[in-house]
């Protein structure tokens, strides 16, 4: 990972960034009969906009280095958006039809880049190098 320049923080919150985006394109309703419908409606753009805003924070200031200050809450926020906005759009249709994976994991992925990014300490994504002297 050290050949990427990316700090392991942001590279997880990448990870999870891109996971969310790529949820709001899978189903989040499931019709029976009449098919299946994806998070790019209503409140789901807000959630994909939520993951695009945590993605372009692990791109800006210095990527081998930990988020830290205004940028580090700036990314919880997104990512933390994501999953609001995520449960609320579930709250708001989840009784009339069947939910899908893709809500799930859209939910999933907006609280995991949440905990990576604000509650995880950078120490202690740090590889343990092992101390073995000659």
């Amino acid at each position: 990972m050290e050949q990427m320049n990316f700090h392991r923080q942001k590279l997880y919150a990448l990870i999870a960034g891109i996971v969310g985006v790529i949820s709001c394109f899978l189903p989040w309703w499931s019709l029976g009969f009449f098919g299946s419908i994806n998070g790019m409606h209503d409140l789901g753009i807000i959630a994909f906009l939520g993951f695009l805003g945590g993605i372009a924070c692990c791109f800006l200031d210095d990527k081998t280095k930990p988020f830290d200050g205004q940028m580090k809450l700036i990314a919880a926020g997104c990512f933390a958006g994501a999953a609001i906005f995520t449960l609320i759009q579930f709250a708001r249709v989840s009784g009339f039809v069947g939910t899908g994976f893709g809500l799930w994991l859209s939910f999933l992925a907006g609280v995991a880049g949440a905990v990576i990014v604000y509650v995880l300490k950078p120490a202690q994504l740090e590889s343990k190098k092992n101390n073995v002297q000659p």
